[in-house]
């Protein structure tokens, strides 16, 4: 029970931080795993593929909390199977 309560609040966070940019030393990209879209639970717009990755129904539409996950390394939970990473060592000019 702990776990969806803490999921929900960091889920609501993310809400209100996605008006905020990404941060510029997050690398590469999506791979489709689908796993931000189980936090904390399953969102009713995930698709499954036959190759076991996924999409999402209401892509071109998806909230910007979506379109920007993970937008900096405190919000990234997913570090097992997202395709983005963080580059510590990036020195914005």
């Amino acid at each position: 029970m702990k776990h969806y309560v803490v999921g929900y609040l960091k889920k609501t966070l993310r809400f209100f931080t996605a008006f905020l940019p990404v941060t510029a030393n997050r690398r590469k990209t999506c791979t489709g795993c689908g796993s931000c879209c189980k936090l904390p639970t399953r969102c009713l717009f995930l698709r499954d593929r036959s190759d076991g990755t996924a999409y999402c129904a209401i892509y071109r539409f998806r909230p910007l909390n979506c379109r920007k996950y993970p937008r900096t390394r405190e919000e990234w939970l997913t570090t097992k199977t997202c395709g983005y990473t963080f580059d510590d060592h990036h020195h914005p000019h």
